[in-house]
């Protein structure tokens, strides 16, 4: 090997640059097939990030700027655009959170009024009629009102409210609207409960004047202790008579010696006349979860196909596509290169529509057709692989004192380079959000800006991510900011026992409930050399007082309910020891952030500054919680890279200095 192959890690020339990371990750959203086509949601980084909905070849866009497809329902939203009848579609509008009636080359026009009280999401076209999630902002309430709605799609609403039909209402919390020969089931919960911790399914009748006549609870919900809770996802009418869904209920064996190995399975249930109905069937019982954290609405991990057969998600760490036969029970794996992120969006005959990613594939749009057992991809989910500068992920298990933690290694990889003979690469430790956040190691354009250059990516699922089943999403019950703590600094000494990482040259990155377990892990343990918040969590009584209603709970089950513990509030954030923020920070914050409010960060930065530790704050205007713009998405990586190779001691060429404050 010659001595031009060995550069030191962290300064080997990429060619990954910052300007090409706003398209190097697709964010696609809901698909349909229309036609002979396939419409989907993609976000557009070069247009301020809005959403638009593409068709064919994705050059020409149905809906045109400055229209974007995005619910506010729940801060997070979903559910946000759906077919109608022919090339008629309808969307909720991002700035007004109106519902439009558009089709393509005319201008939308609204089906609900100009009522900045209300947002709408998860929209279902279903028995002739648009169903969806209408939340409505009154102040003197307090908390949002949330209905299933009908709206009508004639314009009869765009100025009367009083012409959406509210079909059920009561609930904290309601998601999928389901529709069928006069019956609509649903999933509702109720606080604190977060839907993964529990939620019932619903079915009602509906009545003359369209709204639910009386319903039944038929699975899920909330019981006498946690290990008895149920939560249930994603209902589909497979006839008139039978329903699936997705639910992770212990078997009476496993909650009697507490060994339960609960997972979101399929299942089933049957009725009668009315609301009379069989008790719920497993179809498919298997160590693996088809289901996840409803943080969007309209999330699909199943779908039936026209045969009757399912097509389904089943993730244990990776996941894995199935083809599943509820009658017999006879079960195939379908053999494709997805294992990450998978979502199933709709189906025409034994065909999907996909989204996802694998460790060999970036995340894209892909047509499964069950028939030929083929996989296409019709947006994305292409790379070129042959200059070597993609690093496959390494699944990894470390045990630490509160059981295993799973976790990603992206080694540092670009062609032939390799680091000096003398010195171990620099590592960056990237926390998911949530906390119930999943990472399957996909083939990753984010991590491959840091591995091309000669710096390690590991990427942990700590105890509270899903993709484990509930008992290692519950691990963090009550210990936020302790547990993922310690979990994270198991997986970077379980890497470094291993001789892959510089014990002295560790950073650390995450945002959200990430960015609250690097601030904490700053805090509170010596591993790690450098940080990067992007919109962390820093103090969690303004987190509670601050946040949305969706989060309004969601510490009552993380830490404990306030203010009965607030004490542990106090002494868990970093911002009450802020003598204890010594290390190295970078913090970036969007301005219209409502999830993590601005004040956090600049609360962070007072405390970095006052202890004279080198830190820089960026706050990006027009962001919200999540980066989306072009020039916000460059910048970050840009100054992400800088602040790595100032603190941890690399050159950095061809990238723009970040200038660190004292």
């Amino acid at each position: 090997m010659s001595t031009n192959d060995r550069l030191p890690y962290g300064s080997w020339p990429s060619p990954i640059a910052p300007a090409d990371m706003p398209t190097g990750s697709l964010r696609l959203g809901h698909a349909q097939y229309v036609g002979d086509e396939v419409w989907w949601a993609e976000s557009v980084p070069a247009e301020r990030g809005r959403t638009a909905i593409m068709r064919g070849s994705g050059e020409t866009p149905v809906l045109p700027a400055p229209w974007s497809s995005r619910s506010r329902v729940h801060e997070y939203g979903g559910g946000a655009w759906v077919m109608l009848e022919g090339e008629s579609f309808a969307f909720v509008e991002q700035r007004d959170q109106r519902v439009y009636r558009a089709v393509p080359g005319s201008e939308p026009t609204p089906l609900t009024p100009a009522d900045a009280r209300f947002a709408h999401g998860d929209l279902v076209w279903a028995e002739g009629a648009l169903w969806g999630v209408r939340e409505t902002h009154i102040e003197a309430h307090g908390t949002p009102l949330r209905e299933i709605v009908r709206i009508p799609i004639d314009g009869s609403a765009s100025d009367d409210a009083a012409a959406v039909t509210v079909v059920v209402a009561g609930s904290d919390f309601l998601a999928y609207p389901a529709p069928r020969a006069g019956r609509i089931a649903w999933i509702a919960w109720d606080h604190p409960d977060m839907p993964w911790d529990a939620a019932e399914l619903r079915v009602g009748t509906l009545g003359d004047d369209g709204s639910v006549a009386e319903w039944v609870r038929v699975a899920g919900g909330r019981a006498a202790s946690r290990g008895q809770n149920v939560s249930v996802l994603q209902p589909e009418w497979l006839s008139d008579d039978e329903l699936l869904f997705t639910q992770d209920p212990p078997s009476a064996a496993a909650r009697a010696d507490r060994s339960w190995t609960s997972r979101w399975n399929l299942f089933r249930i049957r009725f009668d006349d009315g609301l009379a109905h069989a008790a719920p069937e497993p179809i498919h019982a298997v160590d693996g979860d088809t289901g996840g954290p409803l943080w969007s609405l309209g999330s699909r991990w199943y779908a039936p196909l026209d045969d009757g057969n399912i097509v389904a998600v089943i993730t244990d760490g990776r996941s894995r596509l199935m083809l599943i036969d509820p009658v017999s029970g006879a079960v195939a794996e379908l053999e494709t290169p997805l294992t990450g992120d998978v979502q199933i969006h709709d189906v025409r005959g034994r065909r999907a529509l996909l989204t996802g990613a694998g460790s060999a594939v970036p995340g894209g749009l892909w047509e499964l057709d069950v028939s030929a057992r083929s996989l296409r991809a019709l947006r994305g989910g292409e790379v070129d692989l042959s200059a070597g500068v993609h690093s496959v992920a390494e699944p990894k298990t470390s045990e630490g004192p509160l059981g295993p933690v799973h976790s990603f290694y992206y080694p540092p990889k670009n062609g032939d380079l390799q680091g000096l003979a003398d010195e171990l690469p620099p590592v960056l430790v990237l926390v998911h959000g949530g906390p119930t956040g999943h990472v399957t190691g996909d083939l990753s354009q984010n991590a491959a800006f840091f591995t091309s250059r000669g710096i390690g990516v590991l990427d942990v699922n700590y105890g509270g991510s899903s993709g484990y089943g509930r008992p290692y999403r519950e691990r963090l019950a009550g210990g936020w900011g302790i547990v993922d703590v310690q979990d994270v600094a198991t997986a970077v000494r379980g890497l470094v026992a291993e001789g892959l990482a510089d014990p002295e040259r560790i950073a650390i990155k995450g945002g959200s409930a990430g960015g609250w377990t690097v601030l904490c892990a700053l805090a509170d343990t010596d591993v790690f050399a450098a940080g990067i918040s992007r919109y962390g969590v820093a103090d969690l009584r303004l987190l509670l007082a601050e946040t949305h209603d969706f989060e309004a709970r969601y510490l009552d089950s993380l830490v404990g309910p306030y203010p009965e513990a607030e004490q542990e509030y106090i002494d868990r954030s970093p911002l009450s020891h802020p003598e204890k923020l010594q290390t190295p920070l970078l913090i970036l914050q969007g301005a219209d952030d409502p999830v993590v409010p601005p004040s956090q960060s600049e609360s962070l930065r007072d405390a970095v500054a006052a202890n004279g530790v080198p830190h820089a704050y960026l706050l990006f205007e027009g962001e919200s919680h999540g980066f989306r713009q072009a020039e916000t998405i460059v910048r970050s990586f840009e100054s992400e890279l800088s602040f790595l190779g100032q603190v941890l001691g690399f050159e950095t060429p061809g990238i723009d200095g970040l200038d660190l404050s004292r």
